[in-house]
């Protein structure tokens, strides 16, 4: 989402600026190759631990003066290393403008597309199956989700049966709310899954506390949702500096200090920040890039997001 706290003019001169500080790094070559990546443990490949969210921000119609600024989200994104991109039928038009998009600038299979089931019954799922398919306008795909658990025993035969057919690469479940975790964690212990969505933030811990050590445990890679708590993070810290210790991890924005302490829990597999906007794409891949926090360190940062 977008926020008071980071807003500022945007131009297209200031968004390169932007891409190009976030590229370079000594020795050069490709742009976004430092970006950090984790495994997945079900197969060992390996992806950007930053990916991209699109609730509420891709939901947009038709006209390309609405979707111009999110074609350069896109764009910047893919530039600056990052390719995993979370949808669902739930988001309004978001498949189909991801799909759009990403026609448009011809990403071919540069992105890691994971989107969810959201429906009851196996029929009316597997035709939300196929939607997707042709929303984001490609034959298989990386990542299909339960979303929020929602008659997720019948969902998930399906998903197997796709999976063995090669239609999708990887399957999973996801919730955003803790009240769901004594299901979520059920669901964990006695299926095998791929991958596990849940929110956790600086705002929002409980995660860590059974579902981020259960996963590890079972070797289920995790995309963490919420991580600005929807936005509340920033109306905490509205009006305060951020403090110069945090340069020492090369954070240069309150974003990247809640970000960077996301990918510090070992974990956390890619988490996926939603924005419409060029500047905070780029600002969000930055906290990718350099040193990241020891226990220590994510107490003192955790510190400031409490503090009145």
């Amino acid at each position: 989402m977008d926020h008071a706290a980071r807003r500022a003019p945007l131009t297209r001169r200031r968004v390169l600026q932007l891409m190009a500080a976030a590229a370079a790094r000594p020795g050069g070559g490709e742009a976004g190759s430092a970006v950090l990546e984790r495994r997945i443990p079900s197969s060992g490949e390996t992806i950007p631990a930053i990916g991209l969210g699109t609730w509420r921000t891709f939901d947009v119609g038709t006209a390309a003066t609405e979707r111009a600024s999110l074609k350069e989200v896109l764009k910047t994104f893919v530039h600056l290393g990052g390719r995993v991109i979370d949808s669902s039928p739930m988001y309004g038009a978001a498949e189909s403008v991801i799909g759009d998009l990403a026609a448009d600038l011809a990403l071919g299979d540069k992105l890691f597309l994971a989107t969810k089931v959201w429906t009851s019954g196996r029929d009316a799922g597997v035709a939300q199956l196929e939607q997707s398919l042709r929303r984001l306008q490609t034959r298989r795909l990386d990542l299909m989700q339960i979303h929020n658990l929602l008659d997720w025993r019948t969902h998930l035969r399906t998903l197997r049966e796709w999976k063995q057919a090669g239609r999708i690469r990887y399957l999973g479940v996801t919730h955003y709310t803790a009240s769901a975790y004594d299901e979520l964690e059920r669901v964990l212990r006695s299926e095998t899954l791929d991958f596990v969505q849940v929110n956790y933030s600086l705002g929002e811990r409980e995660a860590e506390r059974r579902i981020l050590p259960l996963a590890r445990d079972r070797g289920i890679a995790v995309l963490a949702n919420r991580p600005f708590s929807e936005g509340g993070l920033f109306q905490r810290v509205r009006g305060r500096a951020l403090p110069g210790w945090v340069a020492e991890l090369g954070c240069e924005s309150w974003a990247q200090l809640f970000l960077k302490w996301i990918l510090a829990h070992p974990a956390v597999t890619c988490m996926i920040p939603a924005t419409s906007r060029p500047e905070h794409l780029v600002d969000n891949m930055k906290a990718g890039v350099g040193d990241l926090p020891d226990a220590a360190t994510r107490e003192r940062m955790a510190a400031l997001a409490s503090a009145p």
